[in-house]
C-alpha cells in the first residue's frame, strides 16, 4: 500500500536556494501590488485569482514553458474569449462555464499555448459582474502588467533567463 502512496506525496520539484525563493516570493508581493495600485487607478478589478496563480508561474517557475509570454496572452485570449461568448450564449446556466473550461484548455492544447490559470477566466466570465470588454481589459491589463514585471525582475541577481530564448 505505502508504494502506491509514495506518489501522491512525493516532492517532484528540484530543491533550491533561500535567496532564490525569497526572491520569488518579493517578485510575486511587487507583482500583485503593482496589478492592485492599476486597480485602483483603472477602478478595474484587476485582482482576479487566476493573475494571482500566473504571478506563481511567472516568479516561481520563469522557466516553465506555461509562463512564456505566448503562453500567457494566448492562452488568456483564448479562456477569455470562449469564457465570453459561452457566457453570452448562455446566460445564468451554470454548466455552460465548465464547457467553456473544457474548451479552453482544448483549445490552449491545440495551439500550444497552454497557461492553466487561464483556465479559471471562464468561471471568472460566469460568476462575476465582468463582462464582454471589461473582462478583456481586466486580463490584458493584469498579464501585460505581470510579464513586463517579471522580465525585470528576472534580471536582478540571482538572475535567470526569461522569457526562456528559442533554440
Amino acid at each position: 500500500m505505502r508504494r502506491h502512496i509514495r506518489p501522491f506525496v512525493a516532492r517532484h520539484e528540484t530543491g533550491g536556494q533561500f535567496l532564490s525563493h525569497l526572491k520569488s516570493g518579493s517578485g510575486a508581493v511587487i507583482g500583485m501590488s503593482t496589478v492592485g495600485g492599476l486597480a485602483l487607478l483603472t477602478e478595474l478589478p484587476l485582482l482576479i485569482a487566476p493573475l494571482g496563480a500566473t504571478a506563481v508561474l511567472l516568479f516561481g517557475q520563469p522557466t516553465s514553458p506555461l509562463a512564456q509570454p505566448a503562453n500567457i496572452f494566448g492562452g488568456y485570449l483564448i479562456a477569455t474569449t470562449i469564457g465570453v461568448f459561452t457566457v453570452a450564449a448562455f446566460p445564468g446556466v451554470w454548466w455552460a462555464a465548465t464547457i467553456a473550461v473544457g474548451l479552453a484548455v482544448a483549445m490552449m492544447l491545440a495551439l500550444r499555448v497552454t497557461h492553466p490559470p487561464a483556465g479559471a477566466v471562464p468561471l471568472v466570465a460566469s460568476a462575476s459582474p465582468l463582462y464582454g470588454s471589461s473582462l478583456f481589459a481586466v486580463v490584458l491589463l493584469g498579464s501585460v502588467s505581470l510579464v513586463a514585471l517579471a522580465f525585470l525582475h528576472h534580471r536582478i541577481p540571482p538572475r535567470q533567463e526569461y522569457p526562456r530564448r528559442v533554440e
